[in-house]
């Protein structure tokens, strides 16, 4: 029976995860963030999502898991080749959506499993394109009082119903949550361990959004390639 790691305490991912695995175990894998020079930004969240997979192996050696499977996952927003990171703070997070409203940006996410008994480990790289809509300055505001974007990269939740950043959106909404699950269940199929097949589904009904990408990402279950969405 395999064991299950969350490498991250993100509350969103979280969530997500226990769509189509549940239990797991959540261990801290805080790891040193700052970027490399040269370093591109696919590039630098793959080695993030494989950092925190790691150190998140590293406290488990102790105890008596036989068969753990860690996931480790980053998500950054890129705006042309600038990373836009969790905002320091309101100033910052008015400057962010400033500069992101009305333009279209990427949202990055790595996917990192490593098998601890066999010391594999294989990455994913996810990519969602992003439009924002032209909101107003007094949205900006009221927004940021709220509190939202204080935690989130980009500093915005696309989930958020009340500021509704991204309403004509056409990709992985969970990717820019915080994890893409199709994407882990094709990573997770790649590594020889099974998922279970309603894992769209599962994942729309938890997000409330009808995904027009799903079938695209998991034909690579039945051996299809395709690119990320």
């Amino acid at each position: 029976m395999t064991e299950y790691i969350l490498a991250s305490k993100s509350p969103r991912r979280k969530s997500l995860l226990r769509n189509i695995i549940d239990p797991f175990i959540v261990v801290n894998s805080e790891v040193d963030e700052r970027g490399i020079p040269g370093e591109t930004p696919d590039e630098f969240v793959i080695r993030l999502a494989k950092e925190k997979a790691l150190k998140g192996g590293e406290s488990l050696y102790s105890n008596t898991l036989d068969n753990a499977l860690v996931i480790g996952a980053d998500t950054i927003v890129v705006d042309g080749r600038e990373i836009l990171g969790k905002p320091l703070d309101e100033v910052d997070a008015a400057r962010i959506l400033e500069q992101l409203r009305g333009n279209t940006h990427q949202v990055l996410s790595g996917i990192a499993l490593y098998h601890l008994s066999t010391g594999n480990v294989q990455t994913r790289l996810v990519c969602t394109e992003v439009e924002m809509r032209e909101y107003t300055d007094d949205e900006i505001h009221d927004y940021i009082t709220s509190g939202d974007p204080m935690d989130k990269a980009g500093a915005y939740g696309i989930q958020n119903r009340d500021f509704n950043p991204a309403p004509e959106f056409y990709g992985c909404f969970a990717n820019v949550m915080g994890l893409s699950l199709c994407h882990l269940a094709v990573l997770m199929h790649e590594m020889g361990i099974e998922t279970d097949r309603r894992v769209a589904e599962r994942c729309q009904k938890s997000i409330e959004y009808q995904c027009p990408v799903y079938a695209d990402i998991l034909a690579e279950l039945n051996g299809h390639s395709t690119e990320s969405n």
